[in-house]
């Protein structure tokens, strides 16, 4: 079958500018649109031949492909032509928004089920809690159904009665020449029925703001920007959609003494210049306790030490990073008399002076 060319579909040059490109199509789409021409096989074909033609010229990488190696060039890389009208009007809802109405006058009801919204909490944990893990308890202010009217929003003994306005549709449809304009009813904002008797407990809205206590792990590894996500935990969905989710964002207080980098842990100790020169065995503060490091001698000042094991959790996988020791060699500010004839004569010895 010999396909048309999309240009002389859309009545454009190849030259011709995205900016004509779209013109161009806005007005043989506005021509040829279903609802424009109801029962009209012809027109609909032209149509769907008009939005193929766009969807491929109005993307620079589908429109190269074509210029250079046609159709074929386009089945190559894996475009198979129309996507339907929910598509087009989907993806080109700014060339029919304010002629066919909203989506291209296919306007979805409300009614939809949907989720509820995504609720946030901020946690603060202490250094050691974020390397070991904690469990907390916490609670949140959220909205629930309100028990009164199950939420339905209508007090009790009540219903909720048909829209008079749609008739239960959920939309209304008005008629302008030839375009028949579908949106969503303003009475009953898409729920088709409206509330004459509201609840008293939640007048009409069918939630409450009710507190909410969570039990929560957080594991061990985490760091300030990590965050854990509880499914099902956020607000309640409308229309019988599920429930949005809570995410706890999770801030880490520094140390006095402790730094972190990556998993690993970093600490400074100082020691004397004669540990430094004749080697000792010091204690290291860790997460877990002292531990004891050898200091052999000559250290300098500065050098690093590794305590394999003693960092954070991998939060994703096994083991754990190490705890980074670096020495910090402390010269004495003042000195007994003896003292410094003990450092003079050490210094003759080592032809210092």
């Amino acid at each position: 079958m010999i396909r048309k060319d999309y240009y002389t579909i859309l009545g454009v040059s190849s030259s011709a500018t995205d900016e004509e490109i779209k013109k161009s199509y806005r007005k043989l789409a506005l021509k040829c649109h279903p609802d424009r021409n109801p029962g009209n096989k012809e027109a609909e074909e032209k149509f769907k031949e008009a939005a193929e033609a766009y969807e491929v010229l109005r993307d620079s990488e589908k429109r190269q492909i074509y210029d250079r190696f046609g159709h074929d060039g386009l089945s190559g890389a894996g475009f198979s032509g129309f996507s339907g009208f929910d598509d087009i009007f989907s993806h080109f809802g700014d060339i029919f928004e304010g002629v066919f109405g909203f989506n291209g006058g296919r306007s979805r009801s409300r009614t939809a089920p949907r989720a509820g919204a995504d609720l946030r909490y901020d946690l603060e944990i202490s250094f050691a809690d974020a390397a070991s893990g904690i469990s907390r308890d916490i609670e949140i202010e959220r909205l629930e159904q309100c028990g009164a009217c199950g939420g339905m929003g209508a007090e009790q003994g009540t219903e909720p009665v048909l829209c008079p306005q749609c008739r239960g549709r959920g939309q209304v449809t008005r008629t302008t020449g030839f375009f028949s304009v579908s949106t969503t009813c303003p009475h009953c904002q898409g729920a088709g029925r409206v509330i004459e008797h509201p609840c008293s407990s939640c007048s009409g809205a069918g939630k409450l703001s009710r507190m909410k206590s969570l039990h929560i792990k957080v594991p061990a590894g985490v760091e300030t920007g990590s965050r854990l996500r509880l499914r099902g935990e956020g607000e309640p969905g409308d229309f019988g959609g599920p429930r949005g989710d809570l995410y706890i964002f999770l801030h880490v207080k520094k140390h006095e003494f402790f730094e972190r980098d990556g998993d690993d842990i970093i600490c400074r100790i100082p020691i004397s210049m004669t540990q430094a020169a004749l080697g000792a065995t010091v204690q290291v503060p860790t997460l877990n306790g002292d531990e004891k490091l050898k200091i052999p001698r000559g250290t300098q000042h500065g050098k690093i030490f590794r305590l394999k094991g003693h960092g954070f959790q991998h939060l994703r996988g096994f083991g754990k990073g190490d705890q980074i020791v670096q020495t910090l060699v402390e010269i004495p500010s003042e000195l007994s008399k003896q003292e410094e004839d003990l450092l003079k004569q050490f210094a003759r010895l080592r032809g210092e002076l």
